[in-house]
């Protein structure tokens, strides 16, 4: 029997600038009847008591998914790097579940799976797909934060790079892994 997992955070990324999407926010715009952020969140609502959104604009409509709401200590959208810092900042957990809000698919199993690697080996766990990290499915203990903080001030935005700096376990996932699919486009929204 799988011992029972510590209590986690959940992060949800949601404070890009939609670029792809002509300058809309992701999160909010809506598919199968409910933003991309609606579905997200009523797959993972249940897993905890503490969901942080990052969020850059539009507060208002993302407070009606998130226990706290949290924005980029720089303007003018600094990346996902970012977002993560500032949500491992007021996380309540030490295990922080990081997703992206245009990831509808994600499912319970997956984030498990995430959580039990990363737990078992006292360590991040990130999503590889195809040889690839995905850093927008990872599971991060909250001591990581300062590894980040100090990546940040020397410099570096990718997220991936930062978290790659301590050491990572890799869950791999089929490249053709439905739950993996982000909505970068708005052809993806009618489907």
């Amino acid at each position: 029997m799988t011992p029972a997992l510590p209590r986690c955070s959940l992060l949800i990324l949601a404070g890009g600038r939609g670029h792809r999407m002509g300058g809309r926010d992701k999160g909010l715009l809506e598919w199968r009847g409910e933003p991309l952020v609606g579905h997200i969140h009523h797959t993972v609502r249940p897993l905890s008591d503490d969901l942080v959104i990052s969020c850059n604009r539009n507060q208002q409509a993302y407070a009606a998914y998130a226990d706290q709401l949290v924005g980029d200590a720089e303007a003018d959208f600094p990346g996902p790097l970012a977002g993560v810092i500032a949500g491992l900042k007021v996380a309540r957990h030490e295990w922080v579940v990081l997703l992206a809000c245009d990831a509808p698919l994600v499912d319970q199993a997956l984030i498990d799976d995430l959580r039990q690697l990363a737990v078992t080996s006292d360590s991040a766990a990130m999503v590889r797909q195809g040889g690839y990290w995905q850093p927008m499915f990872s599971v991060l203990p909250r001591r990581v934060l300062p590894v980040l903080e100090q990546a940040w001030a020397a410099g570096e935005r990718s997220l991936q790079k930062a978290l790659l700096r301590e050491a990572v376990q890799g869950f791999e996932c089929a490249e053709d892994d439905p739950r993996l699919s982000n909505f970068n486009s708005p052809e993806l929204l009618h489907s």
